[in-house]
């Protein structure tokens, strides 16, 4: 048999080192790969929470800007209320007929935007929507902080409050000083 010569061996080791230095690092390689697709993971989480932000955020601006429209034109629903009220003794008047056709279709025209009256009258008076103007003393206190007149109509823009409701309401006073 012959003896190799180091010429002969030399390609064998060759292969060797390169097979040894590639398995050695497989674990870097495993461990980069992992943050890579975990960077990856979390880019893509962070890019659909901004579009859900942005997205949200351009909802509450229109809705915003709806209400600051709408808000502006409340004085203008109150004057057609006001007119309506001044012309009932001549409710069989073309005037009046025609008022009372504009006004229904002006408050359509905003309640499809989503504008809601405040209810008020004989409600149980909620600082979250109503405003008190005045208190007048009752000897029922069953009606302690009921709401008996209205002053001003008040309105929310969808879960918004636009204006509070102006409003009149009662108060429990003690009758001789005793209480029920």
């Amino acid at each position: 048999m012959e003896k190799l010569t180091e010429k002969q061996k030399s390609p064998a080791t060759e292969q060797e080192k390169p097979v040894t230095s590639i398995s050695k690092n497989i674990p870097q390689v495993e461990k980069q790969l992992a943050d890579y697709k975990d960077s990856l993971q979390r880019l893509q989480a962070e890019f659909e929470n901004y579009k859900k932000r942005v997205e949200k955020e351009n909802i509450q601006f229109k809705q915003y800007a709806a209400a600051e429209v709408i808000k502006n034109f409340l004085p203008i629903l109150d004057s057609f209320e006001l007119a309506l009220k001044s012309i009932t003794a001549a409710a069989e008047s073309k005037i009046a007929k025609g008022l009372e056709l504009i006004y229904g279709q002006f408050y359509s025209a905003l309640e499809s935007q989503g504008l809601r009256q405040i209810k008020a009258l004989g409600e149980k008076f909620d600082p979250y929507r109503h405003e008190v103007l005045m208190q007048e003393e009752t000897p029922d206190s069953n009606r302690d902080g009921v709401v008996v007149e209205e002053f001003q109509k008040g309105y929310a823009l969808n879960d918004v409050i636009l204006r509070y409701s102006k409003v009149k309401v009662l108060k429990f006073a003690k009758a001789n000083g005793a209480e029920k």
